[in-house]
């Protein structure tokens, strides 16, 4: 059963307005000789450095536009005025006119310009990029652009709720939950994933266990009824129909190639009311282990994007659409640690509904431990990587399992396997992720360090038994 249905009677909290910060007057710029009161019943002396005539000065003779203007301070910086260069007086003159007043101001401007640049020059601000003005018809302030890693991450983020918000769909159940203490009916609201246009929907099985009653909502509201059409025995997973068609299905990628850092985006409907909600975040970290109500879940994503009660069985996006991830599970007493199952982890549960067949997971029967640098260098084991085949310390369990498919194939205590096909085992491809990739039936070979020599051992792969 899912995480029961909240109510919707929660309020939210507008955030508080700060008022914007007062403008800063710009410092007086220095290097112009400080005016002087005249003396009782003279005249007010002009600005300029000749001695004036008797008669009134005319508006223009004082070029206002000759004054060197401050220098502004740095844009959403803190940074201290720079002075401009001082303008040396010029020598009076007796027969200064109009034209020597006019070429006086224009050296005047010219020199403190210059000075002004160089400032600027030194403190690099002219080294800055340019904002580019907005386009013509667009309402957006160019002193609010963001870097163009955040708009092209924001464009992501619209395309991939655009694409992939019309595959995932809105599950109610109703049933006993069997890991709840009181076996009583319970209703749940979780989350699920369009696969195939043709009704196929994959989900947790903890959002589908014990139901009696299931429906499916499509993103448009509209509402069918469904069925568990199986469950994995391995991990959270479980696939449940619908009988309709040419639904919106959504693409399947490849988590095997996620980086820690890439962007990724959740979808589903937390606390079962919000429907095709939004979130996202990054890879925090691969190959998670974590243990849960429902038993033990390895090789698992770790994100933090907003997961929550209701989001359990919704997807896991990259940046182009794609299903990376079943989204299953929560730390408690935690902001920002949720956990999603690989989708290539759920490709072979997928190929086996669609075709028909009963959903299994491949057993190829050892028991193992997987090698890292420290595990090597504290046991002498002459390899870092790979699966050393050995008894359980814990159980006394065999490390061959007597009549298993290993055992047949002619694996032994004390051997490493080391790749499966052409893929190497290590710390971020342990044995068991890559098996769960199989199907029971297949054939594959094992790359096998035995006694120093490297050999290789094929098998055909069984069928989990139910409850290991």
């Amino acid at each position: 059963m899912t995480d029961p249905t909240r109510p919707d009677d929660d309020e939210t909290q507008p955030h508080a307005t700060s008022a914007w910060g007062q403008p800063v007057e710009p410092a007086a710029t220095s290097g112009q000789p400080a005016p002087t009161d005249p003396a009782p019943g003279m005249p007010a002396a002009s600005s300029a450095s000749f001695s004036p005539p008797a008669e009134a000065r005319t508006d223009w003779a004082h070029a206002r536009w000759a004054d060197p203007e401050p220098t502004p301070e740095r844009w959403f910086e803190s940074a201290a005025p720079v002075a401009a260069r001082p303008v040396p007086p010029s020598k009076p003159s007796r027969s200064s006119g109009p034209g020597t007043v006019l070429a006086a101001a224009l050296v005047a401007a010219v020199l403190a310009s210059g000075g002004t640049v160089l400032a600027l020059n030194a403190s690099g601000a002219l080294n800055r990029p340019a904002i580019l003005a907005p386009t013509p018809g667009s309402n957006a302030n160019p002193a609010t652009v963001k870097q163009p890693v955040s708009i092209d991450e924001s464009s992501a983020i619209i395309d991939v709720a655009s694409k992939a918000g019309p595959s995932v769909v809105r599950i109610f159940t109703e049933g006993v939950d069997p890991n709840s203490i009181v076996q009583q009916p319970e209703s749940g609201v979780g989350s699920g994933i369009i696969f195939d246009p043709n009704g196929w929907i994959l989900t947790n099985r903890h959002v589908v266990a014990g139901t009696t009653s299931l429906k499916v909502e499509l993103k448009d509201g509209s509402r069918f009824d469904g069925k568990v059409y199986g469950v994995d025995t391995l991990t959270d997973l479980a696939i449940v129909k619908i009988e309709a068609t040419g639904l919106p299905a959504a693409t399947m990628g490849d988590s095997d190639g996620l980086k820690v850092g890439e962007l990724v985006i959740a979808i589903g409907s937390p606390l079962g009311t919000f429907s095709n909600s939004v979130t996202s975040g990054i890879v925090s970290a691969t190959g998670r282990r974590i243990q849960t109500d429902g038993g033990d879940l390895r090789n698992l994503i770790q994100t933090d994007a907003a997961i929550n009660p209701g989001n359990s069985g919704g997807p896991l996006l990259d940046a182009s659409a794609a299903v990376i991830g079943v989204n299953t599970a929560i730390a408690r007493d935690s902001t920002g640690i949720g956990f999603s199952i690989p989708i290539n982890i759920a490709q072979p549960l997928m190929r086996q509904a669609l075709a028909g067949q009963q959903l299994s997971r491949p057993y190829i029967g050892i028991h193992f431990v997987q090698l890292d640098t420290q595990y090597a260098k504290d046991n002498n084991v002459p390899v870092k990587d790979g699966a050393l085949v050995q008894d359980d310390r814990t159980t006394g369990d065999p490390g061959v399992v007597p009549n298993g498919p290993a055992a047949r194939a002619g694996l032994k205590v004390g051997d490493i396997v080391t790749k499966i096909g052409n893929q190497a085992i290590d710390t971020l491809h342990p044995l068991d992720a890559l098996l769960s990739q199989y199907s029971p039936g297949d054939s594959v070979a094992l790359t096998v360090l035995r006694d120093g020599a490297t050999i290789t051992v094929n098998l055909t792969l069984g069928t989990r038994p139910p409850g290991l």
